[in-house]
């Protein structure tokens, strides 16, 4: 067994990052004092050598003013949409829970879900005058879900009362993960049979949850940007001779960050344009229902350009963000319709003199390409 380097310790459950304390309780081993990033080129090319992305961390992308005006312009924008959204997944997500006979307790995917956690905590406080509870755990593509935190959920609410919350959906692998890992649990854990594994999103173009706000590719502002707009905390880091057992997984918090933070307004934003009565749900229970159709358009992307992992194709407006703010990018896939979603991105992808290219018939609004190693 691999030793733990000194001075770690598993996490105090409660204050981390710059969000109020009362808008998440973060279940998040502090690991601010190690240094984890890795340049891109080297990242990627461990990534696509072996190495897991959890043992490292990408170096943070610090914004010029004009790709900050972007962002402040997309959330001026959207703030009506995304509140909607919010509005309709968290009244999804209440009677998922009250069908159990419970009000829900979030459980955020750290980091993209922590924002919408937040969102929808506060649209319960102001629909309903409730205070539920919110935490955030980490959950791993290819290493699941942090089990630790899981239990510190479940040693205090019941089963039936758990949400699981992200942002949005790409082509369904974190979807795919929570269902693997929910099976597991409650395969271990029959007294929690009541767990459900469905993923609440804003945004599910993917086709991979029916409890999503809208399945349109739109831009979810708080994918412009990384730590900066969700609550100064870095993705999450797993790694044996820094996470033990007994132990959260890890994450780093940049304090140093703290006169960039808009996690703040982004949520304060969108919290004021939350609608006075919650919208009606005008989709037919049918076409609610699942069907992937984000998955196979991958493998058909993937086929196309000669790609033999689907893990370098990232559909939809906020995967395509991380591809071009923390991956080397291939190419980008866009629809010419959908341009005013993708301004951000194709100014990411001018900066970075990646290929934007037209394709009419995209079933996203844009697909990121990461490039292969030695192409």
């Amino acid at each position: 067994m691999t030793a733990l380097q000194p001075g770690l310790a598993p996490a105090v459950p409660g204050r981390f990052g710059s969000y109020p304390v009362e808008d998440v309780t973060w279940l998040l081993t502090d690991l601010s004092g190690v240094a984890l990033e890795r340049g891109t080129e080297d990242r990627e090319e461990a990534i696509q050598s072996g190495t897991h992305y959890s043992e490292m961390l990408p170096v943070e992308y610090q914004p010029d003013d004009d790709y900050l005006a972007l962002f402040t312009a997309a959330l001026e924008t959207s703030a009506q949409r995304l509140a909607d959204a919010v509005a309709r997944v968290g009244e999804l997500v209440w009677d998922a829970a009250a069908a159990y006979g419970h009000p829900p307790v979030l459980v955020s995917l750290a980091r993209a879900g922590t924002p919408i956690g937040v969102l929808l905590r506060r649209w319960f406080l102001a629909s309903r005058g409730a205070d539920v509870p919110h935490y955030t755990i980490s959950i791993i593509r290819g290493r699941g879900i942090d089990e630790v935190a899981l239990a510190h959920v479940l040693d205090r609410h019941p089963a039936g009362a758990l949400r699981f919350v992200d942002g949005w959906t790409g082509k369904g692998a974190i979807q795919r993960q929570l269902t693997e890992a929910v099976a597991g649990w409650v395969a271990a854990h029959p007294e929690d049979a009541a767990l459900d594994d469905r993923l609440a999103v804003l945004a599910d173009p993917g086709v991979c949850t029916d409890l999503y706000g809208t399945r349109d590719d739109f831009l979810v502002p708080s994918a412009c940007l990384n730590s900066t707009v969700s609550g100064l905390v870095s993705r999450t880091v797993l790694r044996e001779d820094l996470i033990g057992p007994g132990m959260f997984h890890g994450a780093k918090y940049y304090a140093e960050l703290a006169g960039a933070d808009v996690s703040a307004l982004f949520v304060d934003t969108v919290a004021a344009a939350f609608p006075a009565v919650a919208p009606a749900d005008d989709v037919p229970a049918g076409e609610r229902r699942p069907t992937w159709a984000g998955w196979a358009a991958v493998e058909a992307i993937a086929a196309e350009f000669g790609i033999a992992d689907v893990n370098l194709v990232k559909p939809g407006v906020g995967e395509t963000t991380r591809v071009l703010l923390r991956r080397v990018p291939w190419q980008v896939l866009v629809r010419p319709d959908r341009a005013e979603d993708l301004r951000h991105v194709v100014a990411l992808a001018r900066a970075r003199g990646v290929p934007l290219v037209e394709v009419p018939d995209l079933p996203y609004s844009c697909v990121g390409l990461i490039r292969p190693v030695g192409r």
